[in-house]
């Protein structure tokens, strides 16, 4: 049958020149026709994957494919049989030359079984052994079995060589559940991490995939584990929204304060003691505009001077005395009633004070930090 291979050995050139006789193939095996053991090379640079040259390549995968002189027999699961090189095959992998020292008996071929993955995983696994060689088709089945072969008999190249491979373009909502569970189980930090966060990020689709259930049954701490992990990058998200949130209303409001000064000190448009000469040229301070529709609106309003008659004029006098309170010479301050809210700042009860010093000491350290400017909206929902 076409899945169960001979594998070739990596023996020295003199005991390639003169390999002892072939062992017959089981019974249910088909020879290997001369035809498969001399592929086009086109096809098969079309087809397979290699670290080594294309020669290098094509000589081993050619020893691989005839199995002359092979002294290992490797028992698969359903009963497969795969013929491989002591000397290839304990070389690759300590883990395996110390399984075939342990084979006591006195016969002239060792046996060794590499059981709990499918036979044609364990065929492509020793053909790396060989080559270093792949087919793409074979990876994308058995990455996951090619995985935990390559952990436990120790061959760090193919391990690193299937965490890329899944990072890259195996790892998907469907299999990110038993490939994370691999991860921790074989050692692979980088990948567990690429897993962990491809879950964290589209948790509702992954929470109704065969695996995710799967593992809520065989694997029940892991199960609440991923949940907190969950619940945790939830609350870091709302936080970091809120955190952003906080720093660009606080930006804004330094960027009112800025744009304060410049109306009332140095004229922008219509507003302030001194009008711009060109009054189409841009100021430069994007606040300009909404202060000049709230200072408008004060100059004209009715209701200003009725307690809470009008949100907007509130909105205005909030920004009045935040001014006044990072003013260093209100006597020199062209605002308008700096001084005026100075002095009322004095009579202000403990709480208020406190909640305005913590309001100014966030807008300052906020525009330290480098916030960019923000055009002003809804100032009061801070204060």
């Amino acid at each position: 049958m076409e899945n169960i291979d001979k594998i070739s050995p990596e023996c020295s050139p003199e005991n390639v020149s003169a390999p002892p006789s072939s062992p017959p193939p089981p019974p249910f095996v088909k020879s290997n026709s001369k035809t498969k053991s001399k592929r086009s090379t086109d096809m098969f640079l079309q087809r397979s994957h290699s670290f080594a040259s294309t020669a290098t390549r094509d000589s081993w995968d050619r020893m691989f494919d005839e199995a002359h002189g092979a002294d290992v027999l490797i028992h698969t699961d359903d009963n497969g049989l795969i013929y491989a090189h002591s000397n290839v095959i304990g070389m690759a992998s300590d883990v395996i030359r110390g399984m075939m020292k342990q084979d006591k008996r006195k016969s002239h071929r060792k046996s060794i079984s590499i059981l709990g993955v499918p036979h044609d995983a364990v065929r492509v696994f020793i053909r790396f052994l060989y080559s270093s060689c792949y087919e793409k088709q074979d990876m994308e089945d058995f990455a996951m079995h090619l995985l935990v072969l390559s952990h436990v008999y120790v061959v760090p190249h193919l391990k690193r060589f299937c965490e890329s491979q899944f990072e890259n373009s195996l790892l998907n909502i469907e299999n990110v559940i038993d490939v994370f569970q691999l991860a921790l189980l074989c050692d692979a930090p980088r990948l567990g991490l690429l897993c962990h966060r491809m879950i964290l990020k589209s948790f509702e689709e992954v929470s109704t995939s065969e695996g995710w259930q799967a593992m809520k049954q065989s694997h029940p701490s892991l199960h609440k584990e991923l949940l907190r992990s969950v619940a945790y990058e939830s609350n870091s998200l709302k936080q970091r929204s809120r955190k952003q949130k906080e720093r660009q209303t606080y930006t804004q409001l330094y960027d009112a304060m800025e744009a304060f000064v410049h109306i009332c000190r140095d004229g922008c448009r219509e507003i302030g003691p001194t009008k711009m000469e060109n009054p189409h040229v841009s100021c430069g301070f994007q606040a300009c505009n909404g202060l000049e529709k709230l200072l408008k609106h004060l100059a004209g309003c009715k209701l200003r001077s009725i307690p809470g008659g009008c949100s907007h004029c509130k909105r205005m006098w909030q920004l009045l005395e935040l001014h006044s309170r990072i003013c260093v010479d209100s006597e020199q301050c062209k605002v308008p009633l700096c001084s005026n809210f100075k002095e009322r700042m004095k009579k202000q009860s403990r709480k208020d004070e406190k909640r305005w010093k913590l309001l100014v000491k966030n807008m300052l350290s906020t525009k330290r930090i480098g916030g960019s400017p923000f055009f002003l909206q809804a100032i009061d929902v801070t204060l």
